[in-house]
Protein backbone atom coordinates (compact mmCIF):
# COMPACT_ATOMS: atom_id res chain seq x y z
CA UNK A 1 0.00 0.00 0.00
CA UNK A 2 2.94 2.22 0.26
CA UNK A 3 2.81 2.97 3.43
CA UNK A 4 5.98 3.80 5.74
CA UNK A 5 6.34 4.78 9.09
CA UNK A 6 8.29 7.50 10.81
CA UNK A 7 8.34 7.87 14.81
CA UNK A 8 8.57 11.51 15.52
CA UNK A 9 8.18 12.77 18.78
CA UNK A 10 8.52 16.50 20.02
CA UNK A 11 9.96 18.99 22.83
CA UNK A 12 8.65 21.85 23.82
CA UNK A 13 5.76 21.87 26.04
CA UNK A 14 1.89 23.64 25.28
CA UNK A 15 3.73 26.62 24.74
CA UNK A 16 5.64 24.82 21.56
CA UNK A 17 2.05 23.53 20.75
CA UNK A 18 0.11 26.70 20.88
CA UNK A 19 2.76 28.56 18.58
CA UNK A 20 4.08 25.90 16.48
CA UNK A 21 7.42 26.05 17.44
CA UNK A 22 7.70 22.38 18.61
CA UNK A 23 11.12 20.58 17.16
CA UNK A 24 10.77 17.01 15.84
CA UNK A 25 13.22 14.24 16.57
CA UNK A 26 12.06 12.05 13.44
CA UNK A 27 12.97 8.01 13.02
CA UNK A 28 12.11 5.93 9.89
CA UNK A 29 13.27 6.31 6.29
CA UNK A 30 14.26 9.01 4.44
CA UNK A 31 11.54 9.02 1.78
CA UNK A 32 8.95 8.89 4.85
CA UNK A 33 9.62 11.18 6.43
CA UNK A 34 10.25 13.63 3.11
CA UNK A 35 6.58 12.53 2.43
CA UNK A 36 5.82 13.68 6.57
CA UNK A 37 7.52 16.61 6.47
CA UNK A 38 5.33 18.81 5.30
CA UNK A 39 3.06 18.54 7.78
CA UNK A 40 4.77 18.27 10.50
CA UNK A 41 6.23 22.01 9.55
CA UNK A 42 2.76 23.18 10.21
CA UNK A 43 3.34 22.62 14.04
CA UNK A 44 7.44 22.37 14.27
CA UNK A 45 10.11 24.94 13.62
CA UNK A 46 12.68 22.17 13.87
CA UNK A 47 12.66 19.30 12.63
CA UNK A 48 15.93 16.98 12.36
CA UNK A 49 16.12 12.92 11.16
CA UNK A 50 18.08 10.76 13.80
CA UNK A 51 18.07 8.15 12.50
CA UNK A 52 16.82 5.50 9.63
CA UNK A 53 15.34 3.08 11.97
CA UNK A 54 12.09 3.15 13.37
CA UNK A 55 12.60 4.04 17.01
CA UNK A 56 15.22 6.35 16.46
CA UNK A 57 13.14 9.37 17.26
CA UNK A 58 11.90 7.87 20.53
CA UNK A 59 15.64 7.18 21.43
CA UNK A 60 16.19 11.31 20.85
CA UNK A 61 13.38 12.20 22.86
CA UNK A 62 14.80 10.05 25.54
CA UNK A 63 18.43 12.17 25.46
CA UNK A 64 16.01 15.19 25.40
CA UNK A 65 13.76 14.57 28.83
CA UNK A 66 17.36 13.54 30.49
CA UNK A 67 18.49 17.22 29.37
CA UNK A 68 14.61 18.50 30.85
CA UNK A 69 14.56 16.90 33.80
CA UNK A 70 18.18 16.97 35.15
CA UNK A 71 18.18 21.18 34.17
CA UNK A 72 15.43 20.74 35.88
CA UNK A 73 16.78 20.28 39.14
CA UNK A 74 20.09 22.69 38.67
CA UNK A 75 17.25 25.24 37.78
CA UNK A 76 15.20 24.56 41.04
CA UNK A 77 18.71 23.95 43.29
CA UNK A 78 19.73 26.93 42.04
CA UNK A 79 17.33 29.58 42.80
CA UNK A 80 16.56 27.66 46.22
CA UNK A 81 20.38 28.22 46.74
CA UNK A 82 19.40 32.37 46.07
CA UNK A 83 16.27 32.19 48.06
CA UNK A 84 18.13 31.12 51.14
CA UNK A 85 20.87 33.33 50.54
CA UNK A 86 18.26 35.91 50.81
CA UNK A 87 19.12 37.11 47.42
CA UNK A 88 16.40 38.52 44.75
CA UNK A 89 15.35 35.66 43.16
CA UNK A 90 14.70 38.41 39.45
CA UNK A 91 17.57 39.91 39.62
CA UNK A 92 19.64 36.61 40.11
CA UNK A 93 18.16 34.68 37.07
CA UNK A 94 18.69 38.08 35.02
CA UNK A 95 22.03 37.49 36.22
CA UNK A 96 22.73 34.14 35.40
CA UNK A 97 20.44 33.10 32.26
CA UNK A 98 22.60 34.95 29.58
CA UNK A 99 25.98 33.01 30.94
CA UNK A 100 27.18 29.82 30.50
CA UNK A 101 24.49 28.40 33.23
CA UNK A 102 21.72 29.70 31.07
CA UNK A 103 19.21 27.11 29.62
CA UNK A 104 15.52 26.75 28.40
CA UNK A 105 14.09 25.58 31.77
CA UNK A 106 15.82 28.37 33.53
CA UNK A 107 14.55 31.01 31.41
CA UNK A 108 11.03 29.79 30.61
CA UNK A 109 10.13 27.81 33.72
CA UNK A 110 12.09 30.24 36.18
CA UNK A 111 9.93 32.94 36.31
CA UNK A 112 6.88 30.68 36.71
CA UNK A 113 8.51 28.77 39.50
CA UNK A 114 9.77 32.36 41.53
CA UNK A 115 5.99 33.35 41.11
CA UNK A 116 4.97 30.32 42.25
CA UNK A 117 2.64 29.66 38.63
CA UNK A 118 2.32 26.01 38.77
CA UNK A 119 0.47 25.63 35.29
CA UNK A 120 2.03 22.98 33.67
CA UNK A 121 3.88 23.16 29.86
CA UNK A 122 4.50 19.56 30.56
CA UNK A 123 2.71 17.54 33.58
CA UNK A 124 4.58 15.69 36.43
CA UNK A 125 2.18 12.68 35.32
CA UNK A 126 3.71 13.05 32.13
CA UNK A 127 7.12 13.47 32.82
CA UNK A 128 7.18 10.33 35.33
CA UNK A 129 5.65 8.03 32.15
CA UNK A 130 8.67 9.69 29.83
CA UNK A 131 11.44 8.89 32.87
CA UNK A 132 10.14 5.15 33.85
CA UNK A 133 10.39 5.17 29.68
CA UNK A 134 14.60 6.65 29.89
CA UNK A 135 15.00 3.99 32.76
CA UNK A 136 13.87 1.10 31.25
CA UNK A 137 15.91 2.08 27.55
CA UNK A 138 19.10 2.86 29.82
CA UNK A 139 18.62 -0.38 32.17
CA UNK A 140 18.45 -2.39 28.73
CA UNK A 141 21.38 -0.82 27.35
CA UNK A 142 23.22 -0.91 30.48
CA UNK A 143 23.82 2.61 31.02
CA UNK A 144 23.26 4.35 34.66
CA UNK A 145 21.58 7.58 34.91
CA UNK A 146 21.68 8.55 38.72
CA UNK A 147 20.46 12.33 37.91
CA UNK A 148 17.55 10.91 36.24
CA UNK A 149 16.64 8.15 39.01
CA UNK A 150 16.69 11.15 41.75
CA UNK A 151 14.67 12.79 39.81
CA UNK A 152 12.08 10.11 39.20
CA UNK A 153 12.30 9.68 42.86
CA UNK A 154 11.22 13.33 43.40
CA UNK A 155 8.29 13.72 41.52
CA UNK A 156 6.84 10.61 42.74
CA UNK A 157 7.03 12.15 45.97
CA UNK A 158 5.32 15.03 44.62
CA UNK A 159 2.37 12.43 42.92
CA UNK A 160 1.91 10.94 46.33
CA UNK A 161 1.08 14.51 47.89
CA UNK A 162 -1.68 14.76 44.77
CA UNK A 163 0.34 17.18 42.28
CA UNK A 164 1.30 14.93 39.54
CA UNK A 165 -0.82 17.55 37.63
CA UNK A 166 1.33 20.55 38.28
CA UNK A 167 3.83 21.56 35.54
CA UNK A 168 7.65 19.57 35.78
CA UNK A 169 9.14 22.80 37.02
CA UNK A 170 7.28 21.98 40.43
CA UNK A 171 10.23 19.69 40.91
CA UNK A 172 11.06 22.60 43.01
CA UNK A 173 8.60 21.96 45.85
CA UNK A 174 10.13 18.75 46.44
CA UNK A 175 13.31 20.26 47.34
CA UNK A 176 11.74 22.99 49.50
CA UNK A 177 10.12 20.35 51.83
CA UNK A 178 13.77 18.88 51.92
CA UNK A 179 15.40 21.92 52.86
CA UNK A 180 12.65 24.01 55.19
CA UNK A 181 13.03 27.07 51.99
CA UNK A 182 10.47 28.57 50.02
CA UNK A 183 10.83 30.36 46.66
CA UNK A 184 9.42 34.08 47.21
CA UNK A 185 8.72 33.34 51.36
Amino acid sequence: MGIEWVDAPVSGGSEGAVNGTLAVMAGGPDEALDRARPFMEAYSKSIVHVGEESGSGQMAKAVNQVLVVVNQLAASEALLLAEGAGLDLNRTLSAVEGGAAGSWMLSNRGPQMIERDWRPGFTIDLQQKDLRLVLEAADELGIPLPGVALVFQLYRSLQTQGLGSDGNHALVKALEHLSGVELGA
